[in-house]
C-alpha cells in the first residue's frame, strides 16, 4: 500500500492586498503527495502554485485545513522536507562548499561531517572541482545544481521544485532535469517524493508520475492526469507527444477564462487576470492560422515547436485568441473563427477597428476604462484609479501586468491613449468630451 507522506486537507491561504482587504490565494485544496512518485503541477501564473509549496515546507501556514506530514499535522519547518527555488538564493560571498553547507550549519552538524556530507553531494550533483568557487564564477546551470545540491545535503524525504530550471536556458534545464531523474531512478538520492511547479508541459511530462492542473482566483486542483509511461520517456514518442496534447486540452479548458470550465464562469470578470499577449504575437499566431500547412487549425504543441514560444507564452496568447472570438481551443488544438479569419484579411485600420470592439465586448476591464473616461468630464483618469480597483482580487503584480495589458490592448483598440510620464489613460482627442 502506497503511502502519504504529505496531506493537503481542505487548505485555503488569503493575503492582505495593497488596500487592506483579504485576497484569496487558495481555497479548498485537497492533495496527498505519495511516496515513490513525481508530481508536476501546472497552472497560470499567480495561481497560487508558489503558496501551496510554501504551506507544505512549512516556511508559511495555512489559513484554513489541515497540513498533514506523516499523519500528524505539520507546524513551521519539517527537516524532511526541503524546497529548490527558481532564482537560485545563493550567498553571493561564500563558495560553492560553504553554500551547500549552510544548512547543515544551521543544525549544528559538526564542521567534519558537515565538509565531508557536501563534498559527496558536491560531487553527486557534478559539481567536482567547483567547491572553492564563488556564485559569480558560475554559469546559470552551475548555479542552480548549487541550489538542488543544498537541498539535497540535508537529505530530504520530500523535494519540491518551485520552476527550478526555468530561468536556465533550454539544453541546460534539460540536462540537469535528466541528471535528476537519474539520481532519482538509481536511488542515489534518499528523497521519496517530489513535487515539480512548472510552466513547461514537456518537462512535467517527462518527470512526472501524475499532472495536476491549477486553477486561479482562488488557486485549487481542477484536473489530474495519471502518466505510466516508464522513465526515462523519449520526448518525440507517439505516447509521450499524445500526453502533452492531452495537458494543453486540459489547460485551455475554459479557455476564455483560464482554469474555469462552465460557460457562465468562462467570462472574465472585471478583476481577473489577463493573459500576457502583446499584438505582434496575436497576429502572428492568427496570420499562422490562415497559410499553409494549418489552413485554419494547429495542434498547440507543434504550433509551439514552430513558433518557438514557451508553453507559457503560446498559452497566453492561444487564451487572448479564444477570449476575443478570433480561435477556438478545443482538445489541444487551436481554430480560427470566421472573425479571425475577417481579421487576418483586414486592413490595419479595420483591424484595429475589430479589435477595439471584441475588446468591448469581452474584456470588462477595458470596458470599464472606457466608461469612466466617457463620464469624466476632462476625458482622462490617473491610471492608480484602475489599480486600487484591480488589487482588491489581484495581488500587485498581478494587478500592475492586468492594468499593462489591458492599456496595451486598448490602445490598439484606439479605445483610449496612455502618457507613460504623468501615468493618465484619457481618450483619444478627436473623442474628449467637450466642456459644458
Amino acid at each position: 500500500m502506497t503511502t502519504n507522506i504529505v496531506e493537503l486537507k481542505s487548505v485555503g491561504k488569503s493575503f492582505r492586498s495593497a488596500d487592506g482587504s483579504d485576497r484569496a490565494v487558495l481555497a479548498g485544496v485537497d492533495f496527498a503527495l505519495k511516496e515513490g512518485e513525481i508530481v508536476a503541477l501546472l497552472g497560470q501564473s499567480g495561481s497560487g502554485k508558489s503558496t501551496m509549496l510554501r504551506i507544505m515546507a512549512g516556511l508559511i501556514g495555512a489559513d484554513q485545513g489541515q497540513v498533514l506530514y506523516h499523519g500528524l499535522p505539520l507546524f513551521g519547518s519539517a527537516r524532511g522536507i526541503r524546497m529548490v527555488f527558481q532564482s537560485f538564493a545563493l550567498f553571493p560571498w561564500l563558495t560553492v562548499q560553504k553554500n551547500v553547507e549552510l544548512g547543515l550549519e544551521a543544525q549544528g552538524v559538526p564542521s567534519e561531517e558537515r565538509e565531508l556530507r557536501a563534498e559527496k553531494v558536491i560531487d553527486l550533483i557534478g559539481l567536482s572541482g567547483f567547491e572553492g568557487a564563488l556564485p559569480r564564477e558560475l554559469s546559470g546551470g552551475m548555479r542552480q545544481r548549487v541550489g538542488i545540491a543544498r537541498a539535497l545535503v540535508m537529505e530530504p524525504e520530500i523535494l519540491l521544485m518551485d520552476e527550478a530550471f526555468s530561468a536556465l536556458d533550454v539544453l541546460t534545464g534539460e540536462r540537469l532535469r535528466e541528471d535528476i531523474l537519474e539520481l532519482w531512478e538509481s536511488g542515489q538520492i534518499p528523497t521519496k517524493a517530489m513535487l515539480v511547479v512548472s510552466h513547461n508541459i514537456e518537462e512535467a511530462v517527462m518527470m512526472a508520475d501524475r499532472v495536476l492542473i491549477f486553477s486561479s482566483n482562488p488557486g485549487r486542483i481542477r484536473a489530474e492526469l495519471p502518466i505510466a509511461l516508464a522513465r526515462p520517456r523519449n520526448a518525440d514518442s507517439q505516447e509521450v507527444r499524445a500526453l502533452i496534447d492531452e495537458v494543453y486540452g486540459l489547460m485551455t479548458a475554459g479557455s476564455a477564462r483560464p482554469g474555469r470550465t462552465t460557460e457562465k464562469e468562462a467570462k472574465l470578470q472585471l478583476g481577473d487576470r489577463l493573459p500576457e499577449a502583446d499584438i505582434a504575437r496575436i497576429e502572428g499566431i492568427l496570420e499562422l492560422l490562415v497559410d499553409e500547412p494549418y489552413r485554419g487549425q494547429a495542434d498547440l504543441p507543434k504550433l509551439g515547436e514552430e513558433t518557438e514560444l514557451t508553453d507559457r507564452e503560446l498559452l497566453d496568447v492561444s487564451i487572448t485568441l479564444a477570449l476575443l472570438g478570433f480561435a477556438q481551443l478545443a482538445h489541444g488544438d487551436i481554430t480560427i473563427t470566421p472573425l479571425g479569419e475577417q481579421y487576418v484579411a483586414a486592413s490595419n485600420p479595420e483591424r484595429q477597428t475589430i479589435f477595439g470592439q471584441q475588446l468591448l465586448e469581452n474584456v470588462p476591464l477595458v470596458a470599464y476604462i472606457c466608461h469612466g473616461l466617457e463620464q469624466d468630464r476632462s476625458g482622462d483618469l490617473p491610471e492608480d484609479l484602475f489599480l486600487r480597483l484591480l488589487r482588491f482580487t489581484l495581488n500587485a503584480e498581478d494587478a500592475e501586468s492586468a492594468l499593462r495589458v489591458a492599456i496595451e490592448w486598448g490602445r490598439y483598440g484606439n479605445l483610449f491613449e496612455y502618457n507613460f510620464n504623468a501615468g493618465i489613460i484619457h481618450l483619444p482627442k478627436d473623442e474628449t468630451p467637450v466642456p459644458e
